[in-house]
């Protein structure tokens, strides 16, 4: 079931949001358009702008993002908040939604976690996919081997 967002849905997600990407994260939410999921026990699932999706509000009462959502953030949030930073090599692979490896990871905010949400982009500044950091951020930068972001969504070309 899909809904026009209320008032009182979008202030409880903003403050979600604003508690796990910092206060510009609430401003992922300030839009008249946005259309709201439901799960069948009535709770918030998918927030949908007509860009496209905003994210998933999960069951753990974190968002995991949408490419809307991470361009969103992207404009909002300073550099390198909740960025992954890679080069030319990865580009055409992390559009194409697969995932980001240590090897290739160029510069991350230094407070990135594992579980986060992050914003991946190119070195040149340009948002290439959203996804899941699986590696502290500075295990990113120091192994060469495994897995960095489990990409979700990747930026067209």
């Amino acid at each position: 079931m899909t809904e026009a967002a209320s008032e009182m849905d979008l202030d409880a997600l903003a403050r979600v949001a604003a508690y796990q990407f910092g206060s510009d994260g609430s401003a992922l939410f300030d839009d008249p358009d946005l259309e709201i999921t439901r799960s069948s026990s009535g709770r918030p699932r998918q927030i949908i702008a007509p860009d496209g999706r905003i994210g998933t509000y999960s069951t753990t009462g974190r968002f995991t993002l949408g490419l809307a959502g991470g361009r969103r953030l992207h404009e909002l949030l300073p550099y390198p908040d909740y960025r992954v930073v890679v080069g030319d090599e990865s580009e055409p692979f992390v559009r194409d939604e697969k995932n980001v490896f240590a090897k290739f990871v160029r510069e991350v905010d230094p407070d990135v976690r594992p579980g986060d949400e992050v914003l991946v982009t190119h070195h040149e500044g340009e948002l290439l996919a959203v996804g899941r950091a699986e590696l502290p951020a500075g295990d990113m930068l120091d192994f060469e081997t495994g897995m960095a972001v489990a990409v979700r969504g990747g930026a067209e070309g």
